[in-house]
């Protein structure tokens, strides 16, 4: 059974505003400096340890990769250590900037 959920482009777009939101990018440090989606911060495997301590686990929190592969694999991490409510971006960061250019921060 999975443990989380899929979550296209446009309901991240529709859920943006919500305050308690988590958007977490799994790219590497180059390419999210380059661009990533509003309001999400970088996770990597150096401030994991500081992320999971200090999380809200019942935040909804959206995992984002290139394409939406990996952010699997990483969602189900997160799941795995209760977070309630932990959603892939299916297309990932590619499909965010060809759909919400304007939702990019650089």
């Amino acid at each position: 059974m999975t443990s989380f959920q899929h979550m296209n482009v446009a309901q991240l777009h529709e859920r943006l505003n919500e305050e308690s939101l988590v958007i977490v990018d799994i790219r590497d440090p180059n390419t999210f400096a380059q661009g990533r989606v509003t309001k999400s911060q970088h996770l990597t495997n150096d401030n994991l340890a500081d992320f999971l301590r200090e999380a809200d686990l019942d935040a909804p929190t959206v995992v984002v990769c290139y394409h939406g592969n990996s952010s699997q694999q990483a969602a189900d991490f997160l799941a795995s250590q209760d977070f309630t409510e932990v959603y892939s971006l299916d297309g990932g960061f590619t499909q965010w900037q060809l759909v919400y250019p304007e939702h990019v921060e650089k």
